[in-house]
């Protein structure tokens, strides 16, 4: 089918990519700057080991130092455990089985540590991974032949091929913790027989939805269900809730956000409390001892000595057989028990539920996935429910070329086009007041977005306005490149200024413990770097810090701060805005803030793009613009 021989195509693109940049990244670094970029941990010590699957070994880190530096380890990954001593390149390739606290778990190619692990400093490397794509691209071919068959409807209809069906009468749900839009969402889940739709703009209590629409399909079909999304955060939050509504959840892999709670839903976990694992460590020590008897035998040994050993290594394998079984039956009889199965898209193709079939699989934050992933759950299912905003960020890509053709549109986007009458759009908001959510609600929502009433006019204090632009035009600040990144250091200080000034204006309403929360956001790297810089060198804020948080636009999705500032950065006498003209970005960006929004920006060169010269017709009109020149 040309639909996934496509895909196919643009995820080798992708891979190829995102491999060159891996390489570019490692080849020519050293331990610290791997360190720096997250690939690497170095020092560890190694806490202890024991006998995995298959008869290797595992091995548990820890990082006793450096432990504020972010990596980018996760589970199911390939990792490498390697030497630092006499600039020898010793190096034992594994996979990651655990990630969490400043600890890891390594599963080695290999039966025993090497013998250079007990000389001198040894790490962890990330490796690239390639475990994803392999799985992606073996759910393209098997989507590809399924699509030819009669169990393909699904896959049918969400290529377009086949519309999809819903029940002839209605199933009505109401739920008192859910508004009409929400409570529609729901039936429309249970009414379809393939296909459901969840559009959650910012704020509109998609994850709530989900959640009761979850619980509503477990009464109705009594099957366990599949839920799954992009990241490991957001499987997390999933996780938490259905387990808080008194649903028996396991979780796939290991959770990103560790806490006693989660860890509890995991599936290593729930093996570690079962009433046969008591027997399986027992079994698991005495091959160990077994094991660590036959390496006493060294190279020179007689026939007599070669034979003992040969039998205590065949007993060790023969009771890891056994253990094997046992951890089999184990896992299996947890997830049949399960009500609902979460795991991230790929980790929805973890061994330990590779052969499980679902009614239904859920795929959450929908409009951030690449779509190949999202094959691995649905290939699962004979019915799926996409939940997202595709009026958001889309997902990462690293290849231009991938992009271009195609390979940043969701599955979740091409379905809405496709199927709007799968689609429930969620229109009532509890985060933002009106004027904040109004400008984004009329480009993005087609106007269909109320705020509920508990939001529609809370404001910082009485007299203050929800929304700000302020115009740069005419001031001189004008943007500079440093190096890929543009900047505006004029416009960074006018921030810092106008900032210092409503914390004083603000510290009559409030106390160091109930100040508001505030972000401070750019979608220019080293724009966020100056205004932190800035910002360490201003005493009056200081006391603030605890309150304040800077970063790019793409790390604030999903959250919300009372305050937003958005440094929009572009000034330029052509009227370039470079990705500013990714209006989704500044979906998210407008769409963070509670009680007040204040963009600063040039309106000379923003408004060359209609959509900010909307926006700032739009602040105009609620009286929320101003001249940079009142606070220059």
């Amino acid at each position: 089918m040309d639909y996934f021989k496509k895909l196919q195509e643009l995820l080798s693109i992708e891979r190829e990519e995102d491999k060159l940049q891996y390489q570019r990244l490692t080849e020519q670094s050293s331990v610290t700057e791997r360190r720096a970029n997250g690939l690497t941990w170095y020092p560890i010590a190694i806490k202890g080991t024991e006998i995995s699957r298959g008869d290797y070994i595992m091995v548990e880190v820890e990082r006793p130092t450096n432990q504020d530096i972010s990596h980018q380890f996760r589970t199911g990954i390939p990792a490498a455990l390697f030497s630092n001593h006499d600039q020898k390149n010793d190096r034992a390739e594994g996979t990651i089985s655990y990630v969490g606290n400043n600890r890891l778990k390594i599963t080695l190619r290999t039966d025993e540590l090497p013998e250079w692990s007990k000389d001198g400093k040894l790490g962890v490397d990330v490796l690239f991974d390639d475990n994803s794509y392999d799985e992606m691209q073996a759910a393209l071919k098997q989507a590809t032949t399924l699509a030819e068959t009669k169990d393909g409807t699904l896959v049918q209809i969400l290529t377009g091929s086949k519309k999809p069906t819903f029940k002839a009468e209605p199933i009505p749900f109401n739920h008192p913790r859910l508004n009409v839009s929400q409570n529609t969402a729901v039936e429309k889940i249970l009414t379809a027989n393939d296909l459901a739709i969840v559009h959650g703009p910012p704020g509109t209590g998609k994850t709530t939805t989900l959640v009761q629409a979850i619980k509503a399909l477990i009464k109705q079909e009594g099957n366990k269900i599949l839920v799954c999304a992009p990241s490991n955060a957001a499987v997390d939050l999933l996780s938490d809730k259905l387990s808080q509504e008194g649903l028996n959840v396991v979780r796939i892999g290991n959770p990103a956000r560790v806490s006693e709670r989660l860890m509890s839903l995991t599936l290593d976990h729930k093996m570690a409390e079962h009433d046969l694992m008591k027997e399986a460590k027992k079994l698991k020590k005495q091959a160990q001892e077994y094991k660590n008897m036959a390496h006493k035998y060294k190279r020179n040994f007689g026939r007599e000595e070669r034979e003992q050993r040969k039998l205590l290594f065949d007993e060790a394998h023969k009771i890891l057989k056994e253990i094997g079984k046992t951890e089999q039956y184990i896992i299996e009889d947890i997830t049949n028990k399960a009500q609902v199965i979460t795991a991230t898209l790929v980790g929805a193709n973890h061994y330990t539920i590779a052969d499980m079939k679902f009614h239904t699989a859920i795929i959450d934050e929908a409009g951030q996935a690449l779509e190949p992933a999202c094959w691995i759950p649905i290939l699962k299912a004979q019915k799926v429910i996409l939940a997202g905003d595709h009026c958001q960020l889309p997902p990462t890509i690293k290849s231009i070329e991938a992009a271009q053709r195609g390979f940043n549109h969701t599955l979740l986007e091409k379905c809405v086009a496709l199927h709007p009458e799968a689609v429930s759009l969620l229109t009532e908001q509890y985060r933002m007041h009106e004027h904040i959510m109004g400008y984004s609600s009329r480009v993005f929502y087609q106007n269909r977005l109320q705020a509920h009433s508990s939001v529609a006019n809370h404001l910082l204090h009485t007299t203050d306005k929800p929304v700000a632009f302020i115009d740069t035009a005419g001031c001189g600040f004008d943007e500079k490149l440093d190096g890929t990144s543009t900047t505006n250091p004029e416009e960074a200080s006018l921030l810092i200024k106008h900032l210092t000034q409503l914390v004083t204006e603000l510290q009559s309403h409030y106390t160091l413990d109930t100040f508001p929360s505030i972000a401070i956001i750019s979608p220019y790297k080293q724009q966020v770097n100056i205004i932190k810089d800035l910002l360490d060198h201003s005493p009056d804020l200081e006391p603030y810090m605890p309150r304040i948080a800077v970063n790019t636009v793409d790390s604030f999705q999903g959250q919300e701060r009372d305050i937003v500032y958005i440094s929009m950065t572009r000034s330029n006498e052509k009227g370039e805005i470079g990705f500013l003209s990714d209006i989704r970005r500044m979906n998210v960006a407008m769409t963070r803030a509670r009680k007040k929004l204040i963009v600063i920006g040039d309106s000379a060169t923003l408004a060359q793009f209609p959509f900010y010269g909307d926006f700032i017709s739009y602040a105009e009109g609620i009286d929320a613009y101003q001249s940079a020149w009142e606070f220059v």
